[in-house]
């Protein structure tokens, strides 16, 4: 790359190497356009580097040794021990595969990647910064991957024993105590493995209950399952200060009007991300940001300046990494002249706890809201002969349909591989399916994916395998 003033130029820039820029990237690329990426950390981002990846190796792990420590399957006989120093060198072997596989995919499509921080001096141009020295770098369009960090709060800010989950994903031991402030999907992920781990958990939610934005049916079988390791849970609770020394930390808050403490060797805060917009220059080349850090953009992904266009935990909606890909994709095909557009109808959520817990499309209370009248089946993974198998026989499948239509527009799993089972019913949400479809389509035996037809059956009043009532 040129260095100095000169500017070296491109068809597409994407600022971020994260699932939603690197995907951009590889999509524009493939549709004829020179395009060069760059990030101011890892390729991979937040995701492959200290988030998805990490978290689920580290969540593998720790099932893993539970299965053995409690000897689950009858006849068998284990004696296991905990190498975490091990465990954290396999994590970051899986980390190193993936982050070394998307450098070869920006290889092999020819895409430029730099390094450095991107500051916007013109609507069309980036300055690209490192420790020693800037460059100059024109491009035609822009798409803004920039991603999210850990919003810190101000009464608990991080330290060396108040940390976010990158610091949590990178102890090299198991604490003895561990208090986790925010009980969404991240703090119950990372509290219950580190409970089954052996750290003795305490979970603070400010909600009516731990992961909020889930049905209350769903949530229940998480919490028997916390409880069983002997987390304690404290739910309208509000976090107030902490107080460190050298060997621990202690936690203040108030649940109603009473106040209480803990104390513990770390307290992980896992209350929200931040979007990553301020900084670089935004504001002063005019592109709308909201006072949340949340970039404005339309169907296409574009700002209101029709060269750059903004993804990801930027832009509104779930900071998903499959949702990031996605709109990477919408972007750089409208950025060549296809017509794609974003459609949020079928974004599968998923929560890697235990039991998992997955949901696509509409909830029950926001299907009646919307429809009326609608059509609920679920199927119990106690009456699938595969769970009952697998000693997973907890759980449920429930697929939502409107009533007048039988079309499916939501379904919620919770259970084992409730994140596989998810991607069928989230097809089915996307291709308008009806129950009919769903139930008519054969399912190999014995599955879990049966329960899937078997949970339509119920909603069309004709179950084989459990009694309708």
């Amino acid at each position: 790359m040129v260095v100095g003033d000169l500017a070296e130029e491109t068809e597409v820039l994407v600022v971020g190497g994260g699932p939603g820029g690197y995907v951009a990237a590889i999509r524009a690329a493939q549709l004829g356009k020179k395009v060069t990426l760059v990030d101011k950390a890892e390729l991979g981002g937040v995701c492959l580097n200290r988030g998805c990846i990490p978290s689920k190796a580290l969540i593998s792990s720790a099932h893993q040794y539970e299965l053995a420590k409690t000897q689950a399957y009858p006849g068998l006989k284990t004696s296991v021990e905990l190498d975490y120093g091990k465990v954290q060198e396999w994590k970051q072997s899986v980390v190193d595969k993936m982050t070394g596989g998307v450098k070869t995919l920006m290889k092999a499509n020819k895409i430029q990647v730099l390094a450095g921080e991107v500051y916007f001096s013109k609507r069309d141009e980036v300055r690209i910064m490192t420790e020693n020295e800037a460059h100059s770098l024109r491009f035609e369009q822009c798409i803004l991957a920039t991603g999210s960090r850990p919003i810190e709060l101000r009464a608990l800010p991080f330290s060396d024993r108040v940390l976010s989950s990158t610091e949590a994903l990178a102890l090299d031991h198991v604490p003895e105590r561990l208090v986790v402030v925010g009980g969404g999907y991240i703090g119950i992920e990372l509290g219950q493995t580190f409970a089954k781990f052996g750290a003795k958990v305490t979970i603070v939610e400010g909600s009516d209950a731990i992961l909020p934005t889930f049905d209350a049916s769903m949530s229940r079988l998480v919490v028997r399952n916390l409880k069983a390791n002997d987390v304690d849970i404290f739910t309208k609770a509000m976090a107030k200060s902490v107080t460190e020394t050298e060997k621990d930390v202690t936690l203040t808050f108030t649940v109603g009007d009473e106040e209480k403490t803990v104390t513990a060797d770390y307290v992980l805060v896992t209350v929200g991300r931040r979007p990553n917009t301020d900084e670089i220059g935004l504001e002063a080349i005019g592109v709308e940001v909201e006072k949340n850090g949340l970039v404005n953009v339309d169907q296409t992904g574009k700002t209101n300046i029709p060269s750059i266009y903004a993804i990801g935990d930027i832009v509104k909606g779930p900071a998903l990494a499959h949702k990031a890909s996605y709109e990477g994709k919408v972007a750089a095909e409208a950025i060549a002249g296809h017509p794609s557009i974003i459609d949020y109808r079928a974004i599968p959520a998923v929560v890697f706890c235990d039991p998992e817990i997955a949901s696509v499309g509409l909830m029950e209370q926001e299907a009646k809201e919307k429809y009326g009248e609608i059509t609920v089946g679920r199927f119990p993974y106690g009456a699938n002969g595969r769970a009952v198998s697998l000693l997973a026989d907890e759980g449920f499948v429930k697929v939502i349909a409107d009533k007048k239509t039988g079309v499916v527009v939501g379904a919620q799993v919770i259970g084992s591989e409730a994140s596989n089972l998810i991607a069928e019913l989230a097809l089915a949400v996307e291709l308008c399916a009806s129950l009919d479809d769903v139930a008519l389509t054969i399912h190999a035996h014995p599955t879990l994916g049966e329960m899937v037809m078997e949970a339509a059956e119920v909603a069309l009043g004709s179950p084989i395998h459990i009694v309708s009532k």
